[in-house]
């Protein structure tokens, strides 16, 4: 009798992708058979990666004109090879070169302009020595030959000025044979759709990554295996830290300072807008932003952009002497400075087309933006250019003086009588301290105007069809935080099987959190949905149970914060035909029955992105 296959509890491959690696071919040589525009194509792209170049092919006088410079500039070597010659020649190149032949292209096998084109049995003979010789092979035009293939690339320019070396930034994209020209149009609206800049933002994190990594002593680099940890697939770009003292700085070893000041560069990463990245090494802010790490006061230095608070000056009396009284004259003194006003604003769980009206005006005609790390870059690229744009410098260890910071710019700028936003995620008063800013405001004279914002508590999981409130499934629900102040943990309400429990700024905490969680009660077996960057196109849901949600988490790959967890059986109230009998009269008998067919037999449940009828309708309703 068949047996059913037990579903795998991970990822199932498809097969049929191409293995996407970046190859350096550095002083390696790369045989090139053929001398038309395409070989004149492979050899760029070869001497772009450092490599050196042999063209193979009958004669230099009929090659194209762009093959020709590069040998009469000693950029490629030439070597003649009369047709039928060529599989001696790669033979006595790779063995006469000892293992310094890492690739061989045949590009003869599409017609060129003088008729000329290699056979298929021809090809096929040098696929079969290649693989003798070990040697990886592409074919054009012959994919079922070919052992690697050339995706289409692009390498993005420095902007800074046409003579500067191109950036770090190449992208490569393939169809794996199934629409080559399909593939470029794909690549342009991928360029387009990208900042001009962006290959300056990627030279620019690249500087401060090795400065980081030579920060106590330029000429003795940090440890590669504290910092490489950091960049890893996986670690959590906010995993818990020691919050940072007085004196805390001096107790830190070098590893200890250098992981910190990794992690700091990878959320710079990760947070910052593009535009802001590309402009850091334009304004030189590279010192700048890591000589935060070698205060040894807990709150970083200011940046020169703002001067020192003061206080304002009174109005000065200008009298008129000499002028004769008149009963037209009016008293003149000096205009009355203009009062500043403060913005505490949310910002919504993360897509411009959840913020306020309100909002939206107050970003657009702002003199200064004071934002959190977290908000998105969709949202920062609403603040025009001109409009001074500060993120804060919350680097790991450091939220505290981040914090204050922001505060005490925010005063600043209004005693100069400037419009400031303080940009938060989320609702200002949902975990976003914004209680206290409105306090510190209101002590130094300038008692903040408080604009709401949609809580990501509440929109991340309906935007994947989880309701935190179900008739028959939760009748109430509880928000709470997965770290408290100074990083303590914080003990979990008891279970009730009609709540659902909501969990921000806990994804990081994870395996920490679901000992708590089943020690106050909650059953292994309750569903739980990790939502990340809710709103957003990149938004993914990952659910399970609580006992299989840190395996779940595991295998889908790099975490994308900000996330946050819903727990509860409304995670599944929704799915399918919906099931509304949770709360009903022996109910939890069926719990196991209720779980597996959720899960349709897997761990766990993976969804990315937002829906196609939301983006149509956004789309339609041009807010984006």
């Amino acid at each position: 009798m068949a047996t059913t296959p037990v579903p795998s509890p991970y990822r199932t491959p498809s097969g049929g992708a191409s293995l996407q690696l970046s190859f350096h071919p550095r002083s390696r040589t790369i045989l090139i058979l053929g001398s038309s525009r395409l070989a004149a194509t492979r050899a760029y792209t070869a001497l772009d990666a450092d490599a050196r170049v042999l063209i193979l092919a009958p004669s230099l006088s009929s090659a194209c004109d762009e093959l020709r410079y590069r040998v009469s500039h000693g950029e490629v070597e030439w070597r003649d090879c009369a047709a039928g010659e060529e599989e001696r020649a790669v033979e006595q190149e790779i063995s006469k070169r000892e293992g310094e032949v890492v690739l061989v292209c045949v590009t003869d096998t599409l017609l060129d302009l003088e008729g000329g084109q290699r056979s298929f049995e021809s090809a096929a003979r040098l696929h079969a020595l290649c693989r003798r010789m070990r040697v990886p092979l592409n074919v054009a035009d012959h994919p079922w030959l070919c052992d690697f293939s050339f995706p289409t690339t692009h390498r993005f320019p420095s902007s800074s000025s046409p003579s500067a070396p191109a950036s770090p930034l190449q992208l490569a994209l393939t169809t794996n044979a199934r629409g080559c020209r399909l593939a470029s149009r794909l690549k342009r609206e991928i360029i387009a759709a990208l900042p001009a800049d962006v290959g300056d933002a990627v030279t620019a994190v690249g500087r401060l990554r090795e400065r980081a990594r030579t920060w106590d002593d330029p000429s003795t680099p940090a440890p590669e295996d504290p910092t490489a940890r950091v960049e890893e697939v996986g670690t959590p770009l906010n995993e818990p830290v020691r919050q940072l003292g007085e004196g805390t700085r001096e107790e830190e070893d070098g590893t200890e300072r250098a992981l910190r000041r990794m992690r700091w560069v990878a959320q710079v990463s990760e947070y910052w807008p593009l535009r802001h990245l590309a402009e850091i090494g334009a304004r030189g802010d590279v010192e700048q932003i890591l000589s935060t790490f070698s205060s040894t006061s807990s709150r970083p230095p200011s940046p020169p952009a703002l001067p020192a608070p003061t206080s304002p000056a009174p109005p000065t009396t200008v009298t008129l002497a000499a002028v004769p009284p008149s009963q037209h004259a009016l008293p003149l003194s000096a205009p009355k400075a203009k009062k500043g006003t403060i913005l505490l604003l949310g910002s919504g769980p993360g897509s411009p087309s959840l913020l306020t009206l309100a909002a939206h005006r107050a970003l657009t005609t702002a003199d200064v933006v004071l934002s959190d790390k977290l908000v998105p870059q969709a949202i920062l690229a609403l603040v025009p250019r001109g409009t001074d744009l500060r993120i804060a410098r919350k680097f790991p260890g450091n939220a505290e003086g981040a914090q204050s910071e922001l505060m005490e710019w925010a005063v600043e700028a209004a005693r100069e009588g400037k419009v400031v936003v303080r940009l938060k995620q989320g609702d200002p008063f949902v975990y976003g301290r914004g209680g206290e800013e409105v306090l510190y405001f209101r002590s130094h004279g300038f008692p903040p105007i408080v604009i709401p914002g949609i809580s990501s508590s509440l929109a991340g999981p309906l935007l994947f069809n989880i309701p935190v409130t179900q008739r028959g499934a939760a009748d109430s629900l509880i928000l709470c935080t997965g770290v408290g102040r100074g990083g303590r943990s914080l003990p979990f309400p008891p279970y009730f099987r009609s709540r659902t429990l909501l969990i921000l700024m806990g994804v990081a905490r994870l395996p920490s959190l679901l000992p708590a969680l089943l020690g106050a009660g909650y059953p292994p077996n309750l569903p739980i949905a990790i939502i990340e960057q809710a709103s957003s196109p990149s938004q993914r849901m990952v659910a399970s149970t609580l006992s299989g949600i840190e395996k779940a988490l595991e295998a889908v790959g790099e975490q994308r914060p900000p996330g946050m967890m819903c727990v509860g059986w409304s995670v599944l109230a929704l799915e399918g035909e919906g099931d509304m009998g949770v709360l009903d009269e022996g109910a939890e008998g069926w719990d196991e029955e209720r779980v597996r067919r959720w899960l349709g037999g897997k761990g766990w449940v993976e969804r990315e992105g937002l829906g196609k009828e939301w983006r149509q309708w956004v789309e339609r309703a041009g807010l984006e």
